[in-house]
């Protein structure tokens, strides 16, 4: 009898072990990460002429930022043939066969414009993009409710991780009067189940780099438009969270806005900054360059098609980020270093 309860025991303790591992982001195999491309708003039926030059850069990752389609309908059929008509395009399906794909969504892929929790197809919707991105059926992030998902990349110690968050499905409302989003001063965006996960996934990241990606910007408060900052409390609890969870060299990814720019904070959380980078514009930026007050960017505002492209040298220890684009231009460029 002893034996079997033994047995019983140890059966039920690799179970839980099993099930906790299987929650954990899953690093590739023995494979250096050297460099990863991202980029956002991509229309499925406009001309898509930035694949060329990413493939040109050979990354070992592709990371979507949202309105990966301009799917704008809550009929998924609908949502379905646009991302099909992404899938056929040629050149996506080169990047597709020879690089790994990841991503998050914004709102029009979401199917509603400024979309947030109460959207009623939310469920059907994000299992369409997981299909886009080849999700497995067996992942994590099929597991529970919303989008998020965390990923590990690299070969020993020289790791990165990719946290996507979903600034979606959780999100409260938020109301826009003459064109411009009002603050919602109580308002969530990531809801309480996302939180805990994200705590969870800074503070015991072993990453020497960790990317956190959101659809909507973090970092600007001056614009009318969408961003974390129409939401303060969260915003600040974002950013107060990142720095007292210990995680190594926070940078932040973001979308939406249709132009690009290199941003950088530093205050008493952050004495050696924290940076945020914007790539938007894979199909349509601005028609014209108009001026918009950003405190924070340290480069050009750039309304011109765009992807951004990080470069690892795990010897320097630093990280070069670009924004890049028709032709391989380069717009801008951002070193940072980390441990």
């Amino acid at each position: 009898m002893k034996n079997l309860l033994l047995g019983i025991s140890f059966l039920i303790l690799s179970l839980l072990m099993v099930s906790c591992k299987s929650n954990q982001p899953q690093a590739t195999s023995g494979q250096e990460i050297t460099t990863l491309a991202f980029g956002s708003c991509n229309r499925q039926n406009l001309p898509q002429p930035l694949w060329k030059p990413i493939l040109a850069d050979q990354p070992d990752l592709w990371i979507w930022m949202g309105d990966n389609i301009y799917g704008d309908s809550p009929i998924m059929d609908t949502l379905k043939a646009k991302y099909d008509r992404q899938n056929s395009v040629a050149d996506y399906q080169t990047l597709k066969s020879q690089t790994k794909v990841i991503g998050i969504w914004d709102d029009h892929d979401y199917g509603i414009n400024d979309g947030g929790k109460f959207f009623a197809q939310k469920k059907a919707s994000r299992d369409l993009m997981f299909d886009f991105l080849g999700v497995p059926g067996n992942a994590p992030e099929r597991s529970h409710e919303g989008a998020y998902s965390s990923h590990l990349y690299g070969k020993g110690e020289d790791l990165v991780k990719v946290i996507l968050l979903d600034a979606r499905y959780f999100r409260d409302t938020l109301e826009r009067i003459n064109r411009v989003y009002q603050i919602n001063e109580n308002g969530e965006v990531l809801g309480d189940a996302q939180w805990n996960w994200l705590e969870n996934e800074l503070k015991n990241s072993p990453a020497k780099v960790n990317l956190i990606v959101s659809g909507i910007q973090m970092l600007p408060t001056e614009h009318a438009y969408e961003k974390w900052a129409n939401f303060p409390k969260e915003r600040e609890r974002l950013l107060d969270l990142i720095a007292k969870s210990g995680a190594k060299t926070p940078i932040l990814l973001s979308g939406d806005r249709h132009i690009a720019e290199v941003m950088k904070l530093t205050d008493s959380r952050f004495p050696e900054g924290i940076y945020e980078i914007t790539s938007s514009g894979l199909t349509h930026t601005w028609n014209t360059l108009s001026e918009e007050k950003n405190s924070y960017r340290v480069s050009d505002l750039i309304a011109k098609l765009n992807y951004g492209l990080a470069t690892f040298d795990w010897k320097k220890g630093e990280v070069t980020f670009q924004v890049k684009g028709e032709g391989g231009a380069t717009y801008a460029t951002q070193v940072i270093d980390f441990k």
